[in-house]
């Protein structure tokens, strides 16, 4: 392991509230890879002689106004959240580290990719998720796209501000002088220093990605039902909260939780893989 990468994991393991939303996460991840076989029931089995019972022996959690069980619905809400979460991050960098590179390294694209991006970051991420949804329609792979077009800026931006000050550097200007090709200077020796930026903004968005999806699909613009997710369980619990609160706390709980340890696991992350923290956190040990 490089030497800045082992620094960085000593720095992040120093941090103990960073470790537990790792854990969190890891947690998520791991239900997500095996709801098939944590799963207690088909989350789509209605079974209309048990709707709306409380959390008991038959159904730890209780079960919702068709009578499915509510746990086996938040276990494979969880893979959809990841699919949702992870995919997004996917378009939102597939698509924003390259406007962001192209822009900075090359003066006539400047102005017209960083002007759009600006465009895009006048509106709340929402909006724009839902502006896209209402053209695309409601489904899965569909809120992946518009969540993860709407953090194209974000990525964009961070990328554009660090290949202004890399470009710069003196071994670029030695590359370009021995007639490197451009996409070389860029693949070799710019792209590799604005790595751990994009890493730091990619775990920092992964949890409103999240949180994104989970909004479409509460305002019935995301993923449809049968299939089980976070933002759609709670949508349904709205007319049954008083006779049933637990449609509402389970999966409510479900996504805090979710969106907490990936928050604070990327500000751990953020902080490991910023040099000038970890030199004062360093410091402080020292002293």
């Amino acid at each position: 392991m490089p030497e800045p990468w082992r620094a960085a994991w000593k720095t992040l393991k120093r941090n103990k509230l960073s470790l537990t939303g790792g854990g969190i996460a890891a947690l998520f991840v791991l239900v997500s890879a095996l709801a098939a076989m944590l799963a207690p029931y088909d989350p789509n089995a209605i079974d209309l002689a048990r709707t709306l019972a409380p959390p008991g022996p038959a159904h730890w959690l209780g079960t919702d106004n068709q009578g499915r069980d509510l746990l086996s619905r938040v276990i494979f809400g969880a893979r959809v959240s990841l699919y949702v979460g992870v995919g997004s991050i996917t378009v939102g960098a597939g698509l924003g580290v390259p406007a962001g590179l192209l822009a900075g390294y090359y003066r006539g694209l400047n102005a017209p990719i960083m002007r759009l991006m600006d465009v895009l970051l006048a509106f709340p991420g929402i909006i724009v998720a839902l502006t896209i949804v209402a053209i695309l329609g409601p489904g899965l792979n569909n809120v992946v796209l518009a969540v993860g077009l709407s953090q194209v800026p974000q990525f964009a931006r961070v990328v554009y501000g660090l290949v202004l000050i890399v470009r710069e550097a003196t071994y670029v200007e030695s590359a370009r002088s021995i007639g490197a090709f451009d996409a070389a200077i860029i693949g070799r020796h710019i792209s590799p220093n604005v790595l751990s930026p994009i890493i730091v903004q990619a775990s920092l968005l992964l949890p409103d990605a999240i949180l994104t999806g989970a909004s479409l699909s509460f305002l019935g613009a995301g993923v449809q039902p049968p299939t089980a997710e976070w933002g759609a369980m709670l949508s349904d619990s709205r007319q049954w909260m008083q006779r049933a609160p637990h449609l509402m706390i389970v999966p409510g709980i479900a996504l805090m939780l979710v969106v907490l340890g990936f928050n604070v696991l990327g500000d751990g992350v953020r902080d490991a893989l910023d040099p000038r923290v970890r030199s004062m956190q360093q410091g402080t040990i020292r002293t």
